[in-house]
């Protein structure tokens, strides 16, 4: 993939990435918008927890099976038509979803949303890499993340706001109509590459599959994947459904503070964002470390949560929104691996396979904390306890461990071929990759 060759980025690559970044921030905003209204939908559609964690489930997994295809398509037909794309097709989730009255059709609208969410991040990042300096593209990519996670404060807000003074129809008629507001502002502003920009050519079907091939037996790859996989879930998960719920069901809260919880936790990943990618672009070779320290404060924080005798301080419940809010960012270190290990033109296949892995322990986790709580909770009722949010949240440990497993084999992997070219020369060529271009290693 070629990039901008500009030693500064310049006004106008700023523009693009703005009308980009505008695009995803509605995208989070969509995929967030059933989280915030899960009471309502649960009352709406007469359905219990595991109905409603299965419009997300399938929502998710859309999205998780989705990543690599959409990465070749990338390739070949360019980010201003997949964002488009995108936005189209998540407007018209939204509004199937607003006149939805039964399961099914609510089932089905969650599918196009998750499908037209799947188009949008990395398309947003190969924007990104075309028309900025390679110096440049982890700090933006970083900004791109966290502020995209906006779309979240405007669901935990205007929409819940909007909900609860008019309909559930006009609220999601609403959020169809702003995306294909979005949709008009991509057509007419958004370009794939500065002008001139050479494109990279189409690959054919024989080249693709090795290419994903070799993608995958690419240990920097996998170890992405597990990145994004340990620290992305848990966040995502209380974000996107259970987490409003738990708060306000389980302990006790008002609507007003959950959401402001909510809110929190978006804005502590907009602090730690920056940060985290000054010290990948620091010291590449720690980045592991900093995926450790951010599990450990995560799996500790919910101990603290899950254990405390009867309904947590306001003080605890924010310290662990706090640190769920270092979740996101945290996943971003495994989109830099990608980018560190791999080759320019296996970047889009790369970013693809990273990004299955939180989303995929993010689906299984929303099916099984609701279909623990239907469990514990008799008689189909909405009504659980703070005993059943807890044995369900429970569940969390299992990915952690998974994750965790991932991460250090193939960091021992990445370590042994390190040792083997030379402990000079190894950390040089990682360092050039990731710090000074902000390319692949080995391009």
């Amino acid at each position: 993939m070629t990039t901008a060759t500009a030693a500064r980025p310049t006004a106008r690559a700023y523009g693009v990435w703005l009308v980009a970044l505008v695009a995803y921030a509605v995208a989070v905003f969509h995929r967030a918008s059933l989280g915030v209204a899960g009471v309502e939908a649960q009352q709406r559609f007469d359905a219990g927890a595991s109905a409603v964690s299965l419009f997300l489930v399938l929502q998710l997994a859309v999205y998780a099976g989705m990543q690599v295809p959409v990465g070749v398509a990338l390739d070949r037909f360019g980010s201003k038509r997949m964002i488009l794309a995108g936005a189209v097709t998540m407007a018209a989730g939204q509004l199937v979803l607003a006149l939805a009255t039964d399961v099914p059709t609510a089932v089905a609208a969650r599918v196009l949303v998750g499908a037209g969410d799947a188009m949008t991040f990395i398309s947003v990042l190969r924007v990104v890499g075309f028309w900025f300096p390679g110096t440049a593209v982890p700090l933006i990519t970083q900004l791109t993340g966290i502020l995209g996670q906006l779309g979240s404060v405007a669901a935990a807000y205007p929409l819940v706001a909007l909900l609860h003074s008019t309909s559930w129809t006009a609220t999601f008629l609403g959020a169809a109509g702003t995306g294909l507001l979005v949709a008009v502002l991509v057509l007419v502003a958004l370009a794939d590459a500065p002008a001139g920009t050479e494109l990279p050519r189409a690959a054919g079907m024989a080249e693709v599959r090795r290419s994903l091939a070799l993608t995958w037996r690419e240990p920097g790859t996998r170890i992405g994947l597990y990145t994004h996989l340990v620290t992305q879930f848990s966040g995502t998960v209380f974000a996107l459904l259970w987490g409003y719920p738990f708060l306000v069901l389980g302990q006790g809260l008002s609507p007003a503070t959950a959401a402001g919880l909510l809110t929190l936790l978006v804005l502590v990943g907009m602090g730690v964002g920056p940060l985290l990618g000054r010290l990948c672009a620091r010291w590449p070779l720690r980045r592991s470390d900093l995926v450790f320290t951010i599990l450990a404060l995560t799996a500790a924080a919910w101990t603290v949560v899950l254990l405390w005798p009867g309904r947590a301080p306001l003080p605890v419940l924010v310290l662990l929104v706090v640190v769920l809010g270092t979740n996101g960012p945290g996943s971003m270190i495994g989109f830099d691996y990608a980018r560190t290990w791999n080759p320019a033109e296996r970047q889009g296949s790369a970013s693809g396979v990273v990004n299955v892995g939180g989303f995929v322990a993010s689906l299984l986790t929303v099916l099984a904390v609701g279909a623990v709580l239907d469990l514990l909770t008799p008689g189909g009722s909405t009504d659980y306890s703070l005993d059943a949010f807890r044995t369900a949240f429970a569940v969390q440990y299992l990915f952690w461990a998974i994750g965790l497993l991932g991460v250090v084999r193939h960091r021992r992997q990445l370590r042994a071929r390190l040792a083997g070219d030379g402990v000079v020369l190894a950390p040089l060529v990682v360092a050039v990759g990731a710090r000074l271009r902000g390319r692949s290693a080995y391009h």
